[in-house]
């Protein structure tokens, strides 16, 4: 048996498994409930006060950071946990209302709430009688 100290393509290995979690930082789930739509992100270990919500004509954008809790001088031996800043950018359609998102934050997940815009919403058309014109 053969005992290989260097493996040259572990460190592709680990890049690409970074970039799957750079990616993946930011875990969503959406869904409509009645008349708006519900954005929830995962952002654990994340202060409040380390996030930014903006929106700009139909784009949320969602901008976190998570300082890592190592110092200076410590030796790393597994580094799995993100850290840095991270942006999800949600692309939203016309028939939500961009200017009317609220947002709260409770224990580590970030809830956006998006009305469904008005002119979106079904409405009753009221049909008015006619009396026939005679010739």
């Amino acid at each position: 048996m053969t005992l290989m100290r260097f493996d040259p393509y572990r460190e592709l290995d680990r890049l690409s498994e970074h970039a799957v979690l750079t990616s993946r930082a930011v875990p969503m789930e959406a869904f409509r409930r009645g008349d708006r739509c519900i954005v929830a992100l995962d952002l654990p270990g994340v202060d409040s006060n380390d996030v930014d919500v903006t929106v700009e004509r139909n784009v949320v954008m969602v901008k976190v950071r998570r300082a890592s809790l190592r110092q200076e001088d410590d030796e790393v031996l597994i580094d799995e946990r993100p850290h840095g800043e991270f942006i999800r950018q949600l692309f939203l359609g016309d028939m939500l209302a961009a200017g009317d998102v609220t947002a709260e934050f409770d224990r580590g997940v970030l809830v956006l709430t998006i009305p469904i815009a008005e002119s979106s919403k079904p409405r009753m058309i009221k049909i008015s009688e006619q009396t026939a014109v005679k010739a």
